[in-house]
């Protein structure tokens, strides 16, 4: 069993807080907003092993497509974004959420 926060938007101790739990942590679009330098810091606090991404469509579109609705083929934004924020390789990062997404849902694999 698993806790996934949808969309986190909390600051860096109740990210701190949650990773100590075990949560794991999802981000949106938000993270790319400039106003959003809080979401940011938490997900640098994050261990890579404990961060998804999330679209949360139609709504939260990463920048540069804020105001519009948002669709799965923007995500590589967001992804882009964590990656920048946590200091860890494009490529690594998305092996470590896909690892995580796994874990937390099941593999597609039947």
């Amino acid at each position: 069993e698993h806790t996934v926060f949808h969309c986190f938007s909390g600051d860096a101790a109740f990210a701190r807080a949650c990773v100590e739990r075990g949560f794991v942590l999802s981000f949106a679009g938000t993270l790319t907003f400039g106003n959003a330098a809080y979401l940011r810091e938490a997900a640098a606090v994050a261990p890579v092993g404990q961060l998804l991404v999330e679209t949360d469509a139609p709504f939260l579109s990463p920048m540069p497509h804020r105001g519009r609705p948002n669709a799965s083929r923007l995500v590589p934004l967001t992804v882009r974004a964590l990656a920048e924020v946590t200091g860890v390789d494009l490529v690594e990062l998305c092996e470590n959420l896909t690892a995580t997404a796994e874990r937390v849902f099941g593999s597609w694999e039947m």
